[in-house]
C-alpha cells in the first residue's frame, strides 16, 4: 500500500502533466488567433475623389502611424485624380485627354463632397483650415510619405481614365496594383474601410 507521501507525489505528477497539456493547448490556440487576427495594419480604400474625403483619409492614416500602425492606401476611380501632378502632362490619346480635362488635375483642384458653391467651397474650406492651423491636403500627403504610408494606385482605374504613371505626384511609397493586391492587404489588416 502506497504511503501518503507517495500518493501526494503521484497527484503532483498528474497535475504537472495536465498543466503541461493545458499550457500547450492554450499556446496553440493563441498562436492560431495571432495568425488570423491581422497585424497592426490599417488599409484605407479611397474612391470618391473629393477634397474633404481625401483630407479625412490622410488624417486617419497619419493618426494611425502615430500609434505605430502600418498604413496602406488604395486609390481607385475618381480618387486617382488627387494624385495627379498639375505640372506633368505626358502625351495622350483623344479619350485620355477628355478624362484629363474633365477630372481634377491634382489635389489643389479637388471639389468638396457637399457645399461646392459653384467652385468657391474648396477655397473656403482651405481658408478655414488655414485659419484654424489645420494642415493642407498637400502637407498631409507630404507627411504621409515621410511616415511611410504606402499609396497603391489602381491599375484598372489608371487605364480606364487614361492616366499615366508619368503624371502622378512624386511620392516615396507609391506603386500601381490591381484590386486583388488591396484584397490581400485587407486580409492582413486589423482594420479596413473605404472613403
Amino acid at each position: 500500500m502506497p504511503t501518503a507521501t507517495e500518493v501526494d507525489l503521484t497527484q503532483v505528477n498528474l497535475n504537472q502533466a495536465n498543466f503541461k497539456d493545458a499550457l500547450e493547448a492554450l499556446t496553440a490556440r493563441v498562436e492560431a488567433i495571432e495568425q488570423t487576427a491581422g497585424n497592426d495594419h490599417l488599409s484605407i480604400g479611397v474612391m470618391t475623389g473629393n477634397l474633404d474625403t481625401t483630407i479625412a483619409a490622410f488624417i486617419i492614416a497619419l493618426a494611425a502611424t502615430a500609434y505605430d500602425i502600418k498604413v496602406d492606401m488604395f486609390f481607385t476611380f475618381w480618387a486617382v485624380a488627387a494624385l495627379r501632378d498639375p505640372k506633368k502632362a505626358p502625351p495622350k490619346k483623344f479619350m485620355e485627354k477628355m478624362f484629363g480635362w474633365m477630372l481634377p488635375r491634382g489635389s489643389q483642384a479637388l471639389p468638396l463632397s457637399k457645399m461646392q458653391m459653384a467652385g468657391i467651397g474648396p477655397k473656403m474650406i482651405r481658408s478655414i483650415m488655414q485659419q484654424h492651423g489645420v494642415k493642407s491636403l498637400e502637407q498631409l500627403m507630404k507627411e504621409a510619405g515621410e511616415y511611410g504610408v504606402e499609396i497603391h494606385i489602381c491599375e484598372m482605374s489608371m487605364d480606364l481614365m487614361g492616366f499615366k504613371a508619368e503624371e502622378m505626384i512624386d511620392y516615396p511609397h507609391l506603386d500601381y496594383v490591381g484590386a486583388g493586391t488591396f484584397i490581400q492587404l485587407i486580409g492582413e489588416s486589423k482594420q479596413a474601410f473605404f472613403l
